[in-house]
């Protein structure tokens, strides 16, 4: 059924379709629409068979769902920002018991300083923390890539995120197309846990494991990433067949096969870039896009296949590993490694900033990429200016103040409080 609908309710309503039997909850701001749709759902009965848990924080709501989907329950939970760092612990916890739990990151920057907006520092956060990492371009897609994420968690016994732009996807209203009930039960089986806690049959979940097993356990969570890489494709393919529509896989193309140059991202991003790139193609100009939809496992081989042809690449990513440059950017670059292909990192939209997703913007970073000229990293759309005041303040003086205030204050934004 067609609906305008606003991203978090979509997700909320596809979620329901997956007859989840625990949903455990603490709402943070931008998810916090999805969690309050599927509480209002379970208490009208709306949500069958299902224990709605409103807990005390974000690692409580992890921790509950490794306790129901260890007892045999389909388990969901959903979070952002600060509340996947609350979380952290029981994040590798589930990951490390092999536990098919399927959660929602609403995609916000971490502070501080405090930002509620969008960039992908939380989901990089627990990048290698074991979970499987989709991202999606489109509330439909996240519809979709959600089904998908619950027959890909039980099918593995692996948790799932599924990474949506903050407010960009979350609080956006678009046409979606909600599919039916007998469609998605079509497609997602009845959950038969591959471990169970039972009192007739009592085992041991997340024992201690001592140097003599540990590295084998490890591998075998690298083990089933690598399964992951294959059911991905598969499971898209079927959905496409069931569904009519593209949604998940690995990576998607937008014209970038014998392209001389590349640009690659993830997340909602893309939909602004395709108009860019149309224009650039429109005259002449060799240049495609490729957005990567599975972060986690990492398509290596995908990438290489559709990249071998490429010049140049341009990397354009809404995250940074402080000290070293762009996530996305290094894991592109050791899957190219011996492949000869320029590969420029770009760093934009951190903590939501608007700018760097309009065309005007996109296109001159894509020229000065063609011609080489990017700095590395390229930090997209910094005021430098600001930067080097800062700067000259720290040298100027040892009490130079907070950096966030003095900045809001170069800036023109009403600075924060002082602390006394």
């Amino acid at each position: 059924m067609l609906k305008q609908i606003e991203g978090s309710h979509a997700v909320a309503e596809a979620v329901a379709l997956c007859r989840p039997e625990v949903i455990s909850a603490y709402p943070i701001t931008p998810q916090t629409h999805i969690v309050e749709d599927l509480g209002s759902m379970v208490k009208s009965g709306e949500i069958a068979n299902c224990e709605f848990l409103l807990v005390e924080s974000e690692f409580g709501a992890l921790s509950a769902c490794i306790g129901s989907s260890a007892a045999g329950a389909r388990s969901y939970t959903a979070t952002s920002s600060q509340g996947m760092l609350f979380m952290m612990e029981a994040v590798y916890n589930a990951s490390g018991m092999g536990l098919p739990i399927v959660m929602t990151v609403g995609n916000r920057a971490i502070g501080a300083p405090i930002n509620i907006w969008n960039d992908w520092g939380d989901s990089m956060s627990a990048r290698d923390a074991g979970w499987i990492q989709l991202f999606v371009e489109s509330n439909q897609q996240a519809v979709d890539v959600h089904i998908q994420a619950f027959r890909l968690a039980e099918q593995l016994s692996l948790p799932v995120m599924v990474c949506m732009d903050g407010f960009v996807l979350t609080h956006s209203y678009s046409q979606v197309d909600i599919p039916d009930q007998k469609q998605v039960d079509a497609f997602l089986p009845t959950f038969e846990p591959r471990q169970l806690l039972d009192p007739a049959s009592p085992v041991s979940m997340g024992a201690m494991v001592g140097p003599d097993a540990f590295t084998e356990v490890r591998y075998l969570a690298h083990h089933k990433q690598m399964e992951a890489l294959e059911l991905i494709p598969e499971q898209a393919a079927e959905f496409e067949t069931l569904f009519g529509r593209d949604s998940g896989g690995l990576v998607k193309s937008f014209d970038c096969e014998g392209a001389e140059t590349v640009v690659v991202t993830m997340g909602s991003v893309i939909g602004t870039m395709k108009h860019v790139l149309a224009e650039m193609r429109d005259e002449g100009i060799s240049i495609g896009a490729l957005t990567v939809r599975s972060f986690r496992p990492f398509p290596k081989e995908t990438l290489r296949d559709l990249l071998k042809d490429a010049k140049r690449v341009i990397v354009f990513e809404k995250c940074l590993a402080v000290g070293m440059g762009g996530i996305l950017a290094m894991n592109l670059r050791m899957a190219l490694k011996d492949f000869p292909i320029r590969v420029h990192s770009a760093i934009g939209g951190l903590g939501g900033r608007p700018r760097p997703i309009t065309r005007a913007n996109l296109r001159r970073m894509f020229e000065k990429g063609i011609r080489d000229e990017m700095e590395e990293p390229h930090f997209h759309d910094i005021h430098m200016d600001i930067v080097e005041r800062e700067l000259e303040r720290e040298q100027a003086q040892r009490r130079s103040g907070s950096i966030a205030e003095n900045i809001l204050q170069d800036v023109g934004v009403v600075a924060a409080a002082k602390t006394i």
